[in-house]
């Protein structure tokens, strides 16, 4: 795993790079929320290919646990990722009023999410 940093308006993002899954139950969200927070970064990126596929399945709760994670850490989330694929009205639902919180987002590419985290 590596972290790239971006800086946007005196807000540092630390966007996740890796060749493999990083998250897969919610104590690796915990984990990594932790990591990102004492290397003194602001908001993270991960990638949706980075996130085990049951965290779209919101009937395993994976997703709520991890996110409930990041908004009582105050520590915002963009997750990079064609979401199009979803046929669920639940996820699709999720999504959407997620990203209306800007807390947790919800983007089609890296600029898209650096752009909601630098706001």
């Amino acid at each position: 795993m590596e972290i790239k940093p971006h800086d946007i308006h005196n807000i540092k993002i630390a966007e996740i790079i890796s060749d493999k899954i990083i998250i897969n139950t919610a104590q690796d969200g915990l984990d990594l929320l932790g990591d990102i927070y004492y290397q003194g970064f602001d908001k993270v990126i991960i990638h949706e290919k980075n996130i085990t596929p049951e965290f779209f399945d919101l009937k395993t709760k994976i997703a709520g646990d991890i996110l409930q994670k990041f908004s009582n850490y105050r520590m915002g989330l963009a997750i990079v990722g064609d979401f199009e694929k979803y046929e669920s009205k639940s996820i699709r639902d999720f999504i959407f009023e997620s990203n209306k919180t800007k807390h947790i987002n919800f983007a089609e590419t890296l600029d898209e999410a650096l752009k909601r985290l630098g706001n």
